[in-house]
Protein backbone atom coordinates (compact mmCIF):
# COMPACT_ATOMS: atom_id res chain seq x y z
CA UNK A 1 0.00 0.00 0.00
CA UNK A 2 1.43 3.41 -1.12
CA UNK A 3 1.82 6.24 1.50
CA UNK A 4 1.88 9.82 1.22
CA UNK A 5 4.19 11.82 2.83
CA UNK A 6 3.18 15.00 5.13
CA UNK A 7 5.21 17.13 7.20
CA UNK A 8 2.23 17.41 9.85
CA UNK A 9 -0.71 14.69 9.97
CA UNK A 10 -3.44 16.06 11.81
CA UNK A 11 -5.97 13.77 13.92
CA UNK A 12 -9.50 15.76 14.41
CA UNK A 13 -10.82 18.88 13.15
CA UNK A 14 -12.22 20.29 16.42
CA UNK A 15 -10.87 23.17 17.28
CA UNK A 16 -7.33 21.98 18.41
CA UNK A 17 -6.72 20.15 15.14
CA UNK A 18 -7.80 23.18 12.81
CA UNK A 19 -6.18 25.87 14.19
CA UNK A 20 -2.67 23.48 14.20
CA UNK A 21 -3.21 22.47 10.65
CA UNK A 22 -3.81 26.28 9.44
CA UNK A 23 -0.70 27.27 11.19
CA UNK A 24 1.23 24.77 10.08
CA UNK A 25 0.10 25.76 6.65
CA UNK A 26 0.70 28.98 7.18
CA UNK A 27 4.56 28.32 8.10
CA UNK A 28 4.44 27.20 4.50
CA UNK A 29 4.18 23.21 5.28
CA UNK A 30 2.32 20.01 3.86
CA UNK A 31 -0.24 19.81 6.35
CA UNK A 32 -2.97 16.59 6.40
CA UNK A 33 -5.98 16.42 8.69
CA UNK A 34 -8.20 13.39 9.41
CA UNK A 35 -11.29 14.03 10.53
CA UNK A 36 -13.94 11.16 11.99
CA UNK A 37 -16.87 12.25 11.14
CA UNK A 38 -18.61 13.82 8.07
CA UNK A 39 -17.82 17.63 8.90
CA UNK A 40 -15.28 19.56 10.31
CA UNK A 41 -15.27 21.59 13.75
CA UNK A 42 -15.10 18.81 16.03
CA UNK A 43 -17.21 19.52 19.81
CA UNK A 44 -16.61 23.48 19.27
CA UNK A 45 -18.56 23.90 16.40
CA UNK A 46 -20.83 20.74 16.22
CA UNK A 47 -22.07 19.55 19.43
CA UNK A 48 -20.20 22.02 22.16
CA UNK A 49 -19.02 25.17 22.29
CA UNK A 50 -20.86 27.27 19.43
CA UNK A 51 -24.57 25.09 19.71
CA UNK A 52 -24.77 25.46 23.14
CA UNK A 53 -23.77 28.86 23.63
CA UNK A 54 -26.21 29.98 20.38
CA UNK A 55 -29.23 28.20 21.99
CA UNK A 56 -28.74 30.08 25.15
CA UNK A 57 -29.58 33.16 22.47
CA UNK A 58 -32.12 31.69 20.81
CA UNK A 59 -33.67 30.46 24.13
CA UNK A 60 -33.19 33.67 26.01
CA UNK A 61 -34.71 35.90 22.97
CA UNK A 62 -37.67 32.91 22.27
CA UNK A 63 -38.71 32.86 25.73
CA UNK A 64 -38.86 37.23 26.28
CA UNK A 65 -36.71 36.60 29.34
CA UNK A 66 -35.04 39.64 28.97
CA UNK A 67 -37.98 41.61 28.50
CA UNK A 68 -39.62 39.75 31.16
CA UNK A 69 -36.89 41.33 33.48
CA UNK A 70 -36.45 44.56 31.66
CA UNK A 71 -40.19 45.83 31.19
CA UNK A 72 -41.85 43.37 33.18
CA UNK A 73 -44.18 42.39 30.11
CA UNK A 74 -43.74 38.77 27.98
CA UNK A 75 -42.89 40.44 24.74
CA UNK A 76 -41.66 37.18 23.06
CA UNK A 77 -42.54 36.55 19.59
CA UNK A 78 -43.92 33.10 20.18
CA UNK A 79 -45.37 32.00 23.70
CA UNK A 80 -44.57 27.96 22.85
CA UNK A 81 -41.34 27.64 21.11
CA UNK A 82 -40.96 24.38 19.60
CA UNK A 83 -37.69 22.63 19.15
CA UNK A 84 -37.47 23.67 15.30
CA UNK A 85 -37.66 27.18 16.84
CA UNK A 86 -34.99 27.21 19.13
CA UNK A 87 -32.63 24.62 17.05
CA UNK A 88 -32.99 27.29 13.70
CA UNK A 89 -30.66 29.61 14.68
CA UNK A 90 -27.80 27.44 16.01
CA UNK A 91 -28.06 25.12 12.43
CA UNK A 92 -27.67 28.56 10.45
CA UNK A 93 -24.19 29.71 12.77
CA UNK A 94 -22.85 26.18 13.15
CA UNK A 95 -22.94 25.76 9.22
CA UNK A 96 -21.82 29.37 8.88
CA UNK A 97 -18.81 28.94 11.01
CA UNK A 98 -17.85 25.60 9.67
CA UNK A 99 -17.73 27.26 6.12
CA UNK A 100 -15.24 29.88 7.42
CA UNK A 101 -13.16 26.88 8.76
CA UNK A 102 -13.62 25.53 5.41
CA UNK A 103 -12.17 28.51 3.58
CA UNK A 104 -9.08 29.04 5.90
CA UNK A 105 -8.04 25.69 5.88
CA UNK A 106 -8.19 25.98 1.79
CA UNK A 107 -6.58 29.32 1.73
CA UNK A 108 -3.94 27.50 3.54
CA UNK A 109 -3.55 24.18 1.51
CA UNK A 110 -4.39 22.17 4.38
CA UNK A 111 -5.85 18.13 2.70
CA UNK A 112 -9.02 16.51 4.49
CA UNK A 113 -8.93 12.90 4.54
CA UNK A 114 -12.38 11.47 6.50
CA UNK A 115 -12.63 8.40 8.28
CA UNK A 116 -10.89 6.64 11.65
CA UNK A 117 -7.52 6.77 12.00
CA UNK A 118 -5.13 4.70 13.43
CA UNK A 119 -1.62 4.31 13.94
CA UNK A 120 1.04 2.07 12.15
CA UNK A 121 4.17 2.90 13.43
CA UNK A 122 5.06 6.43 15.37
CA UNK A 123 5.50 8.01 11.45
CA UNK A 124 2.50 6.24 10.31
CA UNK A 125 -1.51 6.88 10.02
CA UNK A 126 -4.18 4.29 8.51
CA UNK A 127 -7.26 6.18 7.66
CA UNK A 128 -10.54 4.12 6.93
CA UNK A 129 -12.75 6.04 4.89
CA UNK A 130 -16.61 5.71 5.11
CA UNK A 131 -16.69 3.61 2.45
CA UNK A 132 -14.17 1.14 3.50
CA UNK A 133 -11.31 2.67 1.33
CA UNK A 134 -7.81 2.68 2.86
CA UNK A 135 -5.53 5.47 3.16
CA UNK A 136 -2.01 5.41 4.96
CA UNK A 137 -0.72 8.78 5.71
CA UNK A 138 3.11 9.48 6.43
CA UNK A 139 4.32 12.62 8.98
CA UNK A 140 7.50 13.94 9.70
CA UNK A 141 5.01 15.35 12.71
CA UNK A 142 2.24 14.40 13.74
CA UNK A 143 -0.53 16.26 16.74
CA UNK A 144 -3.30 14.09 17.63
CA UNK A 145 -6.17 16.68 18.64
CA UNK A 146 -9.13 14.28 18.78
CA UNK A 147 -11.07 15.92 21.52
CA UNK A 148 -13.83 14.10 24.02
CA UNK A 149 -17.06 12.38 24.41
CA UNK A 150 -19.51 13.00 27.57
CA UNK A 151 -18.64 9.56 29.53
CA UNK A 152 -22.10 7.88 30.26
CA UNK A 153 -22.77 6.36 33.43
CA UNK A 154 -24.26 2.82 33.33
CA UNK A 155 -27.07 3.37 35.51
CA UNK A 156 -28.52 5.47 32.77
CA UNK A 157 -30.21 3.62 29.80
CA UNK A 158 -29.03 6.07 27.22
CA UNK A 159 -31.08 3.95 24.49
CA UNK A 160 -34.07 6.03 26.12
CA UNK A 161 -35.35 8.66 24.23
CA UNK A 162 -35.70 10.98 27.28
CA UNK A 163 -32.13 10.39 28.77
CA UNK A 164 -29.50 12.10 27.24
CA UNK A 165 -25.85 13.22 27.42
CA UNK A 166 -24.49 16.92 26.51
CA UNK A 167 -23.97 15.97 22.81
CA UNK A 168 -27.86 14.43 22.14
CA UNK A 169 -29.39 17.19 24.21
CA UNK A 170 -28.93 19.07 20.89
CA UNK A 171 -31.23 16.70 18.91
CA UNK A 172 -34.27 17.47 20.83
CA UNK A 173 -37.18 15.96 19.30
CA UNK A 174 -39.96 17.67 22.14
CA UNK A 175 -38.50 20.53 24.86
CA UNK A 176 -39.01 18.47 28.20
CA UNK A 177 -41.73 20.12 30.84
CA UNK A 178 -39.39 18.72 33.78
CA UNK A 179 -35.38 18.48 33.23
CA UNK A 180 -33.28 16.78 35.75
CA UNK A 181 -29.51 17.77 35.08
CA UNK A 182 -27.31 15.57 36.51
CA UNK A 183 -23.54 16.95 37.22
CA UNK A 184 -23.54 20.70 38.11
CA UNK A 185 -20.49 21.69 36.18
CA UNK A 186 -19.84 23.87 33.52
CA UNK A 187 -21.68 22.33 30.63
CA UNK A 188 -24.44 20.62 33.67
CA UNK A 189 -24.58 24.07 34.74
CA UNK A 190 -25.72 25.91 31.19
CA UNK A 191 -27.70 23.99 29.87
CA UNK A 192 -29.79 23.95 33.51
CA UNK A 193 -30.23 27.74 32.63
CA UNK A 194 -30.95 27.50 29.34
CA UNK A 195 -33.41 25.20 29.76
CA UNK A 196 -34.94 27.06 32.79
CA UNK A 197 -35.18 30.25 30.53
CA UNK A 198 -37.24 28.30 27.94
CA UNK A 199 -39.64 27.40 30.96
CA UNK A 200 -38.98 23.77 31.81
CA UNK A 201 -38.53 22.74 35.59
CA UNK A 202 -35.36 21.89 35.91
CA UNK A 203 -33.25 20.51 38.63
CA UNK A 204 -29.56 20.13 39.14
CA UNK A 205 -28.66 17.16 41.18
CA UNK A 206 -24.40 17.39 42.63
CA UNK A 207 -22.93 15.90 44.40
CA UNK A 208 -21.12 18.79 46.02
CA UNK A 209 -22.25 21.51 48.17
CA UNK A 210 -21.37 24.67 45.87
CA UNK A 211 -21.59 25.77 42.58
CA UNK A 212 -18.22 25.59 40.11
CA UNK A 213 -15.94 25.45 43.85
CA UNK A 214 -12.86 26.66 41.73
CA UNK A 215 -14.59 30.26 41.38
CA UNK A 216 -14.33 33.02 43.60
CA UNK A 217 -16.73 31.94 46.20
CA UNK A 218 -18.56 35.28 46.44
CA UNK A 219 -19.13 34.47 42.20
CA UNK A 220 -20.18 31.07 43.07
CA UNK A 221 -22.76 31.96 45.63
CA UNK A 222 -23.84 35.03 43.30
CA UNK A 223 -24.58 32.51 40.57
CA UNK A 224 -25.73 30.03 42.42
CA UNK A 225 -28.46 33.24 44.22
CA UNK A 226 -29.28 33.99 40.28
CA UNK A 227 -29.95 30.34 38.66
CA UNK A 228 -32.60 29.62 42.08
CA UNK A 229 -34.20 33.26 41.04
CA UNK A 230 -34.35 31.84 37.79
CA UNK A 231 -36.25 28.71 38.18
CA UNK A 232 -33.31 26.27 39.22
CA UNK A 233 -33.52 23.90 41.94
CA UNK A 234 -30.40 22.69 43.13
CA UNK A 235 -29.78 19.01 45.22
CA UNK A 236 -26.57 19.47 47.06
CA UNK A 237 -24.43 16.44 47.79
CA UNK A 238 -26.58 13.94 45.92
CA UNK A 239 -25.63 11.25 43.51
CA UNK A 240 -28.55 9.19 41.10
CA UNK A 241 -28.45 5.47 42.53
CA UNK A 242 -30.71 4.17 39.57
CA UNK A 243 -32.60 5.94 36.89
CA UNK A 244 -36.30 3.89 36.09
CA UNK A 245 -37.25 4.11 32.52
CA UNK A 246 -39.27 0.93 32.70
CA UNK A 247 -42.63 3.73 32.76
CA UNK A 248 -43.74 5.21 29.60
CA UNK A 249 -44.48 7.89 31.78
CA UNK A 250 -42.10 9.79 33.25
CA UNK A 251 -38.33 8.49 34.28
CA UNK A 252 -37.84 7.98 38.20
CA UNK A 253 -34.49 9.16 39.64
CA UNK A 254 -33.76 7.54 42.52
CA UNK A 255 -30.96 9.38 45.18
CA UNK A 256 -28.44 8.75 47.59
CA UNK A 257 -30.75 10.27 50.06
CA UNK A 258 -33.23 7.85 48.96
CA UNK A 259 -35.50 10.64 48.12
CA UNK A 260 -37.01 10.62 44.04
CA UNK A 261 -37.22 12.53 41.43
CA UNK A 262 -39.90 12.26 38.46
CA UNK A 263 -38.90 13.85 35.21
CA UNK A 264 -39.69 13.30 31.89
CA UNK A 265 -36.13 14.44 30.94
CA UNK A 266 -32.66 13.74 31.88
CA UNK A 267 -29.13 15.39 30.98
CA UNK A 268 -26.23 13.82 32.17
CA UNK A 269 -23.25 15.74 32.42
CA UNK A 270 -20.51 13.18 34.27
CA UNK A 271 -17.67 14.70 32.57
CA UNK A 272 -16.06 13.35 29.68
CA UNK A 273 -13.46 11.45 28.06
CA UNK A 274 -10.93 11.58 25.76
CA UNK A 275 -11.43 10.35 22.18
CA UNK A 276 -8.21 7.76 22.04
CA UNK A 277 -9.56 4.27 22.31
CA UNK A 278 -9.46 3.41 17.96
CA UNK A 279 -5.97 5.10 17.95
CA UNK A 280 -3.50 2.14 18.76
CA UNK A 281 -1.78 4.68 20.24
CA UNK A 282 0.20 1.14 21.09
CA UNK A 283 1.93 1.23 17.73
CA UNK A 284 2.86 4.86 18.47
CA UNK A 285 4.99 4.47 21.15
CA UNK A 286 2.65 6.30 23.50
CA UNK A 287 0.63 4.80 26.86
CA UNK A 288 -2.40 6.86 27.51
CA UNK A 289 -3.15 8.15 31.19
CA UNK A 290 -6.33 8.28 33.10
CA UNK A 291 -9.50 8.80 30.81
CA UNK A 292 -7.68 8.29 28.00
CA UNK A 293 -5.52 11.36 28.40
CA UNK A 294 -2.71 12.02 26.38
CA UNK A 295 0.83 13.05 28.52
CA UNK A 296 2.45 16.24 27.34
CA UNK A 297 5.05 18.67 28.17
CA UNK A 298 4.66 22.38 27.72
CA UNK A 299 5.32 22.41 24.69
CA UNK A 300 2.40 20.26 24.32
CA UNK A 301 4.80 17.57 23.11
CA UNK A 302 3.77 13.57 24.28
CA UNK A 303 6.40 11.31 25.24
CA UNK A 304 7.41 10.51 21.40
CA UNK A 305 9.32 13.45 20.49
CA UNK A 306 7.84 14.13 17.06
CA UNK A 307 4.06 13.63 18.12
CA UNK A 308 2.01 16.34 19.69
CA UNK A 309 -1.15 16.44 21.57
CA UNK A 310 -3.85 19.40 21.95
CA UNK A 311 -7.14 20.13 22.98
CA UNK A 312 -9.15 18.05 25.53
CA UNK A 313 -7.51 15.01 24.49
CA UNK A 314 -4.55 16.33 27.29
CA UNK A 315 -6.95 16.90 30.27
CA UNK A 316 -8.02 20.54 31.48
CA UNK A 317 -8.80 23.18 30.96
CA UNK A 318 -10.24 21.94 27.65
CA UNK A 319 -11.66 24.99 26.35
CA UNK A 320 -11.89 25.55 22.74
CA UNK A 321 -10.21 28.83 23.28
CA UNK A 322 -7.17 27.27 25.25
CA UNK A 323 -7.15 24.12 22.92
CA UNK A 324 -6.61 26.59 19.80
CA UNK A 325 -3.73 28.19 21.66
CA UNK A 326 -2.39 25.18 22.59
CA UNK A 327 -1.83 23.75 19.14
CA UNK A 328 -0.46 26.73 17.81
CA UNK A 329 2.27 26.15 20.73
CA UNK A 330 3.02 23.03 19.92
CA UNK A 331 2.86 23.68 16.07
CA UNK A 332 5.25 26.67 16.61
CA UNK A 333 7.99 24.06 18.82
CA UNK A 334 7.76 21.18 15.89
CA UNK A 335 8.79 23.76 13.18
CA UNK A 336 11.29 25.50 15.33
CA UNK A 337 9.52 28.92 14.87
CA UNK A 338 9.37 31.55 17.55
CA UNK A 339 5.75 33.28 16.52
CA UNK A 340 4.79 31.61 19.94
CA UNK A 341 6.72 30.11 22.41
CA UNK A 342 4.05 28.95 25.60
CA UNK A 343 0.93 29.80 26.29
CA UNK A 344 -0.15 32.38 28.01
CA UNK A 345 0.04 32.44 32.20
CA UNK A 346 -3.34 33.16 32.95
CA UNK A 347 -7.00 32.34 31.20
CA UNK A 348 -9.79 33.26 30.94
CA UNK A 349 -12.72 31.68 32.03
CA UNK A 350 -16.20 31.77 30.65
CA UNK A 351 -19.40 30.39 31.77
CA UNK A 352 -22.25 30.80 29.43
CA UNK A 353 -25.06 30.04 32.57
CA UNK A 354 -28.13 33.18 32.87
CA UNK A 355 -26.25 35.22 34.16
CA UNK A 356 -22.98 34.95 32.80
CA UNK A 357 -19.85 34.39 34.51
CA UNK A 358 -16.27 34.84 34.31
CA UNK A 359 -13.14 35.17 35.65
CA UNK A 360 -8.92 35.51 35.02
CA UNK A 361 -6.17 34.86 37.96
CA UNK A 362 -6.53 34.63 41.49
CA UNK A 363 -9.98 34.41 43.73
CA UNK A 364 -9.56 35.11 47.68
CA UNK A 365 -9.57 32.23 48.16
CA UNK A 366 -6.26 31.43 46.25
CA UNK A 367 -4.65 34.50 47.57
CA UNK A 368 -5.90 33.13 51.11
CA UNK A 369 -4.29 29.68 50.87
CA UNK A 370 -0.66 31.31 49.66
CA UNK A 371 -0.93 34.50 52.71
CA UNK A 372 -0.99 37.08 50.15
CA UNK A 373 -2.53 40.36 51.44
CA UNK A 374 -5.18 41.81 48.98
CA UNK A 375 -7.78 44.67 48.65
CA UNK A 376 -11.20 43.84 46.84
CA UNK A 377 -12.92 46.63 44.07
CA UNK A 378 -16.28 46.38 43.46
CA UNK A 379 -18.99 48.29 40.88
CA UNK A 380 -22.22 46.94 40.51
CA UNK A 381 -24.44 46.91 37.63
CA UNK A 382 -27.24 48.83 39.06
CA UNK A 383 -24.53 51.74 39.73
CA UNK A 384 -23.79 51.83 35.65
CA UNK A 385 -26.03 53.18 33.33
CA UNK A 386 -24.89 50.36 30.96
CA UNK A 387 -26.31 48.41 33.44
CA UNK A 388 -29.42 50.25 34.12
CA UNK A 389 -29.95 50.42 30.24
CA UNK A 390 -29.81 46.89 30.10
CA UNK A 391 -31.97 45.89 33.28
CA UNK A 392 -29.16 43.97 34.83
CA UNK A 393 -29.57 44.77 38.59
CA UNK A 394 -27.55 41.98 39.65
CA UNK A 395 -24.40 41.99 37.61
CA UNK A 396 -20.99 42.97 39.77
CA UNK A 397 -17.23 43.79 38.26
CA UNK A 398 -14.84 42.26 41.47
CA UNK A 399 -11.02 43.47 41.07
CA UNK A 400 -8.67 41.79 43.74
CA UNK A 401 -5.30 44.14 44.22
CA UNK A 402 -2.17 43.14 46.12
CA UNK A 403 -2.34 45.34 49.58
CA UNK A 404 0.95 46.76 49.14
CA UNK A 405 0.97 47.88 45.64
CA UNK A 406 -2.59 48.02 44.01
CA UNK A 407 -1.43 45.17 41.60
CA UNK A 408 -4.17 43.64 39.73
CA UNK A 409 -4.31 39.83 40.86
CA UNK A 410 -7.73 38.96 40.01
CA UNK A 411 -10.58 39.93 38.12
CA UNK A 412 -14.38 38.60 38.07
CA UNK A 413 -17.76 39.16 36.68
CA UNK A 414 -20.79 38.12 36.92
CA UNK A 415 -24.18 39.40 34.87
CA UNK A 416 -24.70 40.58 30.83
CA UNK A 417 -21.68 40.03 28.72
CA UNK A 418 -19.42 39.10 31.95
CA UNK A 419 -17.35 36.67 29.19
CA UNK A 420 -16.72 40.49 27.18
CA UNK A 421 -16.18 42.39 29.99
CA UNK A 422 -13.59 40.16 31.58
CA UNK A 423 -11.15 40.67 28.60
CA UNK A 424 -10.20 44.47 29.89
CA UNK A 425 -8.83 42.66 32.98
CA UNK A 426 -7.41 39.96 31.37
CA UNK A 427 -4.86 42.17 29.39
CA UNK A 428 -4.37 44.33 32.49
CA UNK A 429 -3.08 41.12 34.64
CA UNK A 430 -0.90 40.33 31.44
CA UNK A 431 0.39 43.44 31.55
CA UNK A 432 1.16 43.58 35.48
CA UNK A 433 -0.59 46.63 35.53
CA UNK A 434 -2.11 48.00 38.87
CA UNK A 435 -5.01 50.55 39.54
CA UNK A 436 -3.51 53.00 38.13
CA UNK A 437 -4.10 51.84 34.68
CA UNK A 438 -8.06 52.40 35.22
CA UNK A 439 -8.00 54.98 36.98
CA UNK A 440 -5.82 56.78 33.74
CA UNK A 441 -8.29 54.85 31.50
CA UNK A 442 -11.26 57.09 29.64
CA UNK A 443 -13.91 54.10 29.13
CA UNK A 444 -17.13 55.60 26.85
CA UNK A 445 -20.27 56.19 28.57
CA UNK A 446 -22.17 54.32 29.26
CA UNK A 447 -20.42 51.54 29.01
CA UNK A 448 -19.65 48.20 31.17
CA UNK A 449 -16.07 48.60 30.72
CA UNK A 450 -16.87 52.04 32.64
CA UNK A 451 -16.89 49.67 35.81
CA UNK A 452 -13.01 49.01 36.19
CA UNK A 453 -12.95 52.65 36.75
CA UNK A 454 -15.07 52.53 39.67
CA UNK A 455 -13.81 49.31 40.83
CA UNK A 456 -10.51 50.28 41.18
CA UNK A 457 -11.76 53.76 42.68
CA UNK A 458 -13.43 51.81 45.64
CA UNK A 459 -9.97 49.94 45.95
CA UNK A 460 -8.00 53.04 46.05
CA UNK A 461 -10.83 54.55 48.82
CA UNK A 462 -9.99 51.50 50.63
CA UNK A 463 -5.89 52.04 50.46
CA UNK A 464 -5.61 55.28 51.12
CA UNK A 465 -9.07 56.54 53.12
CA UNK A 466 -9.99 53.05 54.78
CA UNK A 467 -12.34 50.59 54.01
CA UNK A 468 -15.74 51.88 51.98
CA UNK A 469 -18.98 51.68 53.47
CA UNK A 470 -20.59 50.44 50.07
CA UNK A 471 -18.55 50.21 46.93
CA UNK A 472 -18.08 53.22 44.80
CA UNK A 473 -20.34 54.22 42.23
CA UNK A 474 -20.58 56.91 39.09
CA UNK A 475 -22.80 59.32 41.82
CA UNK A 476 -19.60 58.64 44.47
CA UNK A 477 -17.28 60.88 41.77
CA UNK A 478 -17.36 61.85 39.24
Amino acid sequence: MSETNYDLVVIGGGPAGVSGANGAGFLGRRVALIEQTRVIGGAGINTGTIPSKTLRESAIALSGWRSRRLFGVDLSLRREATVSDFMHHEKQVTADERHRLEQRMQTNRVEKFHGTASFVDPHTLQVIAHDGAVTRLRGEKILIATGSSPMRPPEFVFEDDRVHDSNEILHLKVLPKKLVVVGGGVVGSEYACTFAALGAEVHLVDGRDVLLPFLDGEVSRALTRAMTANGVEFHWKERVTQCDSASPGDLLLTLSSGATLACDGVLVCAGRSSNTENLNLAAAGITPGKRGLVVVDEHYCSSVPHIYAAGDVVGPPALAATSMEQARVAICHAFGVSLKKEIASILPTGIYTIPEASMAGETEESLKEKKIDYLVGRARYADNPRGQIIGDETGFLKLIFRRDDLRLLGVHVVGEQATEVVHIGLMALLAGADAEIFNRACFNYPTLGDLYKYAAYDVMVQKFHGPASQPVGPSSIQ
